[in-house]
């Protein structure tokens, strides 16, 4: 006895229409890779839910780009437009520059520069002169800086020590005509008081 026919429509109670959704998702994800093992053929499936997660499967040879320029090569259907194009174009210039910096990197740190020709490599030697020369400068101004922040460190600890002693000041002139405070040390042993 085989299963009945159902009417394709949307099912509107939400939690049976999330379990048939699993279902039918992990069934055809199943019959994808199926088709790929049995039939040596590329399948690509992108799924995405009610909720927006995206759920892909591309057979192991391939991957989706690759599919989706096939797909527009063979149907004639444009996919990416100037646009993306444009930002593909710039991502490989980027790429090749970063390429590019990372070698010369490399020939400034002395690494791989067996390739260099002469002129190159006194090119790399003036630009590490200079740079020499200029970290050098710069580790010369810093204790001059360090010397200009004692001073006005040291300029702020007198002007707080004035501030002090000032205030100190200040409150000896107030107790002036007062009987200042006497403290007399008392011995905490009883036999020790009658020997004084």
């Amino acid at each position: 006895m085989g299963r009945g026919k159902i009417e394709i429509k949307r099912i509107e109670n939400t939690s049976n229409r999330q379990v048939t959704y699993s279902k039918r998702k992990n069934g055809i994800i199943k019959k994808a890779k199926e088709i790929t093992v049995l039939c040596d053929a590329n399948v690509s499936l992108v799924i995405y839910g009610s909720s927006g997660k995206m759920y892909e499967y591309c057979s192991p040879k391939t991957n989706l780009i690759d599919m989706l320029d096939r797909y527009q090569r063979l149907s004639g259907n444009k996919l990416w437009d100037a646009k993306h194009e444009n930002l593909q174009n710039e991502i490989d210039r980027i790429k090749k520059e970063n390429e590019s910096m990372q070698i010369e990197l490399r020939h400034l740190k002395g690494e791989d520069i067996t390739s260099l020709n002469y002129e190159e490599l006194i090119a790399y030697e003036d630009a590490l002169e200079n740079g020499l020369t200029n970290i050098r400068e710069k580790k010369d101004e810093i204790p001059k800086i360090m010397r200009k922040h004692e001073q006005v460190l040291e300029e702020e600890n007198k002007h707080l020590m004035y501030l002090v002693q000032q205030s100190e000041m200040a409150a000896m002139g107030d107790y002036q005509g007062h009987e200042p405070f006497s403290f007399r040390v008392q011995p905490m042993q009883p036999n020790l008081h009658e020997r004084m």
